[in-house]
């Protein structure tokens, strides 16, 4: 017997297309299950290994990824879909990759494939960003020390 053969996800998204998602009534979206997330303190650590990554390949990029997407089918399959890729999730909706550049290349084309098949008003935005802007992040609206996660304090005995 055949073994059925997995479809990619930009034929996924077409199907779903294809099946007439339903266009959302309210502007106001469901935020889903918070505790999905990891902490914040374990979502920053995992920014900071890629930072402090010895040795990263010349050819790989770090960028983010963010959207905007109303359809909560659409939204989750594009959320699975980073995260498959190895996307790290930093919120509900920006995800930090260190990827090959291929890869980004691919999934930017994948990505924009998924937005053209539904007539939407979504906006997905991939950023490439260096390791120097990622070190100076901060944080706000909670009391997590990020200098102390990433050890650039310094204490001074006298």
């Amino acid at each position: 017997m055949a073994k059925k053969q997995e479809i990619g996800f930009v034929e996924k998204m077409k199907k779903f297309s294809r099946a007439g998602m339903p266009h959302p009534h309210s502007p106001n979206r469901n935020v889903g299950n918070l505790d999905e997330l990891p902490t914040l303190e374990e979502r920053i650590e995992r920014i900071f290994k890629i930072i402090k990554q010895n040795n990263r390949p010349a050819n790989h990029m770090i960028f983010f990824v963010m959207y905007d997407i109303e359809s909560t089918k659409v939204r989750n399959q594009i959320a699975k879909y980073l995260l498959r890729e190895g996307c790290t999730r930093v919120q509900k909706s920006i995800f930090l990759a260190d990827l090959p550049l291929d890869t980004y290349n691919r999934m930017r084309s994948e990505l924009a494939q998924v937005q053209e098949c539904y007539e939407n008003q979504d906006s997905i935005l991939i950023v490439p960003i260096s390791t120097d802007y990622l070190q100076s992040m901060k944080v706000i609206g909670q009391t997590l020390d990020v200098d102390l996660i990433l050890k650039n304090r310094n204490t001074l005995f006298f």
